[in-house]
């Protein structure tokens, strides 16, 4: 693994923590977002129903809610509670947000089995073309 793609975060909705270390050996799909963003308004509803399909012994999905874009700091709890029922963390700023070089939400980041970043998406990727892409990795 790239240990410049590793990171630990908490879950929006407790003081458990997340390192991306923990699912090495799965495919994992990251996805950045912002309660404020209509293109993610489109986007996790499409992977929201993916989540619930997949294995999860070879694909880890997760969401981070990028907290350093947010207008108000409990924007995103309130968008994960009515919303996500998928593993959701909260980035610190936009610190994890930073370090994947992202430039917009939502950003969706594919990691093989291996720990590398395969592949990395914006906001104008159709929802088809991200599942085509994990289905490469699995």
């Amino acid at each position: 693994m790239n240990e410049e793609i590793d990171f630990e975060l908490p879950f929006i909705h407790s003081q458990e923590t997340y390192r991306l270390t923990e699912d090495l050996g799965k495919v994992i799909m990251i996805t950045f977002w912002a309660s404020w963003c209509p293109d993610c308004g489109v986007d996790l509803p499409k992977k929201e129903q993916l989540f619930k399909s997949l294995d999860e012994e070879k694909v880890k999905m997760i969401t981070i809610n990028v907290k350093g874009r947010e207008r108000n700091n409990n924007d995103g709890r309130i968008f994960t509670e009515k919303f996500l029922t998928q593993p959701t963390l909260e980035d610190n700023g936009v610190k994890v947000y930073n370090q994947y070089k992202c430039e917009g939400v939502p950003t969706t980041i594919l990691i093989n089995k291996d720990g590398d970043v395969t592949h990395k998406f914006g906001d104008q990727t159709s929802f088809l073309t991200i599942v085509e892409a994990v289905g490469t990795l699995i």
